[in-house]
């Protein structure tokens, strides 16, 4: 009887490791949202959906992120928001604010419909700055410090 009750506490330790082993990889997503004063982000100018999406070493899977910048390109811009609109220069529907961190950081893990395109701005405390052309996709600093001019405001 002792072998028995020894051969199923085996079996249940190893049932029990089999179940937990999958919990250690990120595929739970989060929900995560950028706020004016939090400071907890890091990686300032990198494209976060290199680690924060299904699989990613990161925690929660981003819709859109990216990082803001000071108009003069030196530093990062924290407080500010980014909008998203279905239309140019702030025209038509206002669909989404983004908070930026303390750190110029701003993330979501909220959906959001990118499929008809969409015209974003970023609003600092003193000025907007639209951007002309709409996007199909959140993953900002993907162009933005790559390949076109990083996202600033003032």
């Amino acid at each position: 009887m002792r072998k028995i009750l020894q051969l199923y506490s085996s079996l249940l330790m190893m049932l029990t490791i089999l179940f937990l082993l999958p919990a250690c990889e990120k595929e739970d997503n989060e929900t995560l949202i950028s706020r004016n004063g939090q400071n907890e982000s890091h990686q300032e100018g990198d494209n976060c959906m290199q680690c924060h999406t299904s699989g990613g070493k990161g925690e929660g899977w981003f819709i859109a992120a990216g990082t803001v910048y000071t108009s003069n390109l030196q530093a990062t811009l924290p407080n500010g928001e980014i909008l998203f609109f279905t239309g140019p220069n702030g025209s038509g529907t206002l669909v989404k604010i983004i908070e930026v961190d303390q750190l110029g950081n701003f993330f979501t893990t909220e959906d959001i419909d990118f499929s008809a395109g969409l015209y974003t701005a970023a609003k600092g405390s003193e000025t907007t700055i639209y951007m002309d052309t709409p996007i199909t996709s959140g993953q900002c600093n993907s162009c933005h410090g790559q390949s076109t001019e990083k996202i600033n405001t003032h």
